[in-house]
């Protein structure tokens, strides 16, 4: 499975971005996908999650409320809808296929990764 994200970039704080990612390759294999991300100088830090069946959700709490995840099966194309963002929401979002589905997301392991994409929020 390979993993490419996009559309990060600068915002001003209480503005919007939507992520992307696409997947290809074994793409059959995937049935939740989630998105993690990293702040300077900081460990990763796990976003949402989703089912890609049911379409079904969670998010950290500190996101809840502001991103919407979503995916376009067809397409094979993870979202990450970001609205009134905050400076604390800079960091490097990655697109991730989690081993399992987590009843707790800080444990979770992942089996493939994108490279990322920069999201910086100026305040």
């Amino acid at each position: 499975v390979q993993l490419a994200e996009s559309g990060g970039g600068l915002v001003q704080a209480g503005g919007s971005l939507r992520l992307s990612c696409a997947a290809s390759g074994r793409t059959f294999s995937l049935y939740a996908m989630s998105w993690v991300r990293q702040a300077p100088g900081e460990g990763l830090e796990w976003v949402s999650s989703i089912n890609l069946s049911s379409g079904s959700a969670t998010y950290a709490d500190s996101v809840k409320g502001r991103f919407t995840i979503s995916r376009d099966n067809a397409k094979n194309t993870l979202y990450l809808q970001m609205s009134s963002l905050k400076p604390e929401d800079t960091a490097v979002y990655y697109c991730a296929k989690p081993r399992f589905w987590y009843s707790n997301w800080r444990r979770a392991d992942y089996d493939y990764w994108g490279q990322g994409t920069q999201v910086t929020v100026s305040s």
